[in-house]
C-alpha cells in the first residue's frame, strides 16, 4: 500500500514529470506505426490514476470497516499447510468486496493450498472451515448491500482429487471430475448441477464442461457467448468459447 502513495514529491511535481514524459512520447509517436504508444498511454493513465486518487488505496484499507464486519470474515489464521501455496487470508475476501465497490470489474484471489497429496483430511478440515467463513460472509455482505445480482462469484480449482486415498493419507491429481461453486450474478442459485458416480470417479449425470462455466461468466458480464466473435491472427472470426452458458441458472 505504501507504493500507492506519492513519496517525496507533490502532485504538482508529478504533473510536471508527466508532461515531460508526454513530450518524449510525442516524438516517439511520430515514428510509431503499430499503435504501441497509444496502448502504453492507456496503461500509464491507469497507473498515474492510482497515485493521484485515493479510491484504490482506501479500498485496500480494511481498517475502515467496522470490527464486526471484519470479525464476520475472519482472518484465516493460523496459516497452516501453506507450503508452496497461498496463505488462507480471509481478509482478501473483504478487500475483494471493497474493490468491487470502488469500481473494479474483476477481482481474482488465491486462497490456501489444496494440493493435498498428503494429510488430505487435516488440510481440508483446516482450509474448508476458513473458506466457508469468508466466502459465506462475502456472499451475505454483497446481498446486504444490494450488489449480489451484479457480482458473479466463482470458486474454482483446476482439477479434482483422486477418489482413492494414497499411502500418505492424501489425494492426488484427478482430471476426470471436479467441482465449481457459483453465486450471485442474477443467476438462479441454490441448486446442484450434475453428479458423479457413487465413488466420485466420473461425471455420471449431466456432465458440466468448464466452457459452460466460462460462457456463463461471459453472459453475466453482458457478453453474449453465442453471438460475439473475436478475430484470430489470420482475420477469421472465432467464437469466444466452444460451449453455451449454463441453461439451468438463467
Amino acid at each position: 500500500m505504501a507504493d500507492m502513495r506519492l513519496n517525496g514529491i507533490t502532485v504538482d511535481q508529478l504533473s510536471d514529470r508527466r508532461r515531460l514524459m508526454q513530450s518524449f512520447d510525442n516524438l516517439r509517436r511520430e515514428i510509431d506505426i503499430n499503435g504501441s504508444i497509444q496502448a502504453l498511454d492507456a496503461a500509464q493513465e491507469r497507473a498515474l490514476g492510482v497515485l493521484t486518487s485515493s479510491r484504490l488505496l482506501e479500498a485496500l484499507d480494511i481498517s475502515r470497516e467496522p470490527q464486526r464486519v471484519r470479525d464476520r470474515y475472519g482472518d484465516g489464521k493460523p496459516y497452516n499447510f501453506q507450503f508452496d501455496g497461498a496463505p488462507t487470508v480471509n481478509d482478501q475476501f473483504l478487500v475483494a468486496r471493497r474493490l468491487v465497490e470502488a469500481g473494479a470489474r474483476c477481482v481474482t484471489l488465491t486462497f490456501g493450498r489444496w494440493d493435498s497429496h498428503g494429510q488430505n483430511f487435516n488440510l481440508v478440515r483446516d482450509h474448508g472451515g476458513k473458506l466457508d467463513q469468508c466466502l459465506s460472509a462475502l456472499i451475505e455482505d454483497l446481498d446486504a448491500r444490494g450488489m449480489l445480482n451484479d457480482v458473479t462469484v466463482v470458486v474454482w480449482g483446476e482439477f479434482g482429487r483422486t477418489p482413492r486415498i494414497n499411502n500418505g493419507a492424501g489425494r492426488d491429481h484427478w482430471a476426470p471430475v471436479s467441482c465449481c461453486l457459483m453465486a450471485g450474478g442474477g443467476m438462479r442459485t441454490g441448486q446442484v448441477i450434475g453428479a458423479t458416480n457413487r465413488l466420485g470417479e466420473i461425471a455420471a449425470q449431466r456432465p458440466v464442461y468448464s466452457g459452460e462455466v466460462i460462457a456463463t461468466v461471459y453472459r453475466n458480464l453482458g457478453i453474449n457467448p453465442d453471438t460475439v466473435n473475436i478475430l484470430d491472427p489470420t482475420g477469421r472470426p472465432q467464437h469466444l468459447i466452444g460451449h453455451p452458458a449454463l441453461p439451468e441458472v438463467r
